[in-house]
Formats: structure tokens, sequence, C-alpha cells
């Protein structure tokens, strides 16, 4: 029985995010893993005093975040991966560890680029913040 019965993959569509979503998705077929998506648009710049005019804006990144996260589950049925896509709203260090949880998953795969998407989240005060909120296994593909 292999230790990652239940994989989730974060994917955004960047090349650091597409090459852990095809290492993910290797792994999970070979493991025959439940594999899951997540998405995240994280939000949390709207939070920062912008105008209602950013609604507008806000609606746009939502749509674009949705089609990300077709794409990841389109790309893995390509390559023979059925995955459950998960679409959530808010900041990546509060939305991956509380779906991961959630769902008892046993390894996370994420891409990261030093200036990529997760960068934000990654250094600064949020260093290791993700890596304290799960008791699963977190595998980075670095760039």
């Amino acid at each position: 029985m292999s230790p990652f019965n239940r994989i989730l993959l974060c994917y955004d569509a960047s090349p650091e995010g597409r090459t852990a979503l095809r290492y993910g998705a290797m792994l999970a077929k070979q493991l025959h893993a439940e594999t899951h998506l997540l998405s995240i648009l994280d939000c949390s710049y709207w939070s920062r005093g912008f105008d209602v005019l950013s609604a507008v804006d806000f609606d746009l990144d939502e749509q674009a975040a949705r089609e990300i996260l077709q794409e990841g589950v389109d790309k893995l049925r390509e390559w023979d991966v059925i995955a459950t896509g998960h679409f959530a709203t808010g900041n990546p260090v509060d939305q991956i560890p509380r779906l991961a949880n959630s769902l008892k998953i046993d390894l996370i795969v994420i891409g990261h680029h030093p200036e990529g998407f997760f960068a934000r989240w990654w250094t600064g005060e949020n260093h290791a913040l993700l890596l304290d909120r799960v008791s699963c296994g977190v595998l980075f593909e670095v760039a």
C-alpha cells in the first residue's frame, strides 16, 4: 500500500505550476492515488482598501482562475488521471491546508519559482506557514 493515497495538486498555470502538474500527474498515476486539483483566487489584495470599481476586476480574475482550474483538469484527463477540481478564494496559505486537511491528503504538490505566484506567501513573514498547517508531505517543484 502506497503512503500517498490522496494527492492534492495546486495549479496556477505558471510554467512552474505546469511542471508540477505534470510531475504530480505521473506520480498520481503510478501510485493509483485519488487526485485533487486546486486553483486559488488570491483575493488578499482586494481587501486592502480598493474601491468599488475593483469588483469588476475581481469577477474577471475569478473567471480566469476557474478557467485555469478547468485547464488543469483537462490536462490531467489527457494524461489519464481523473482529478476532482476544487476552486477556492482567499490566501493560499489558508486555503491549501484547509482543503488538504478536510480531504485527508497525503501529499501536496506545488510549483514554485522565487519570483512566481507562491513567492508572495512563501517568503517574508509567511515563511513556512504552509508546512506548519498541514500534516502531510509537501513536494515543491522548484524552477
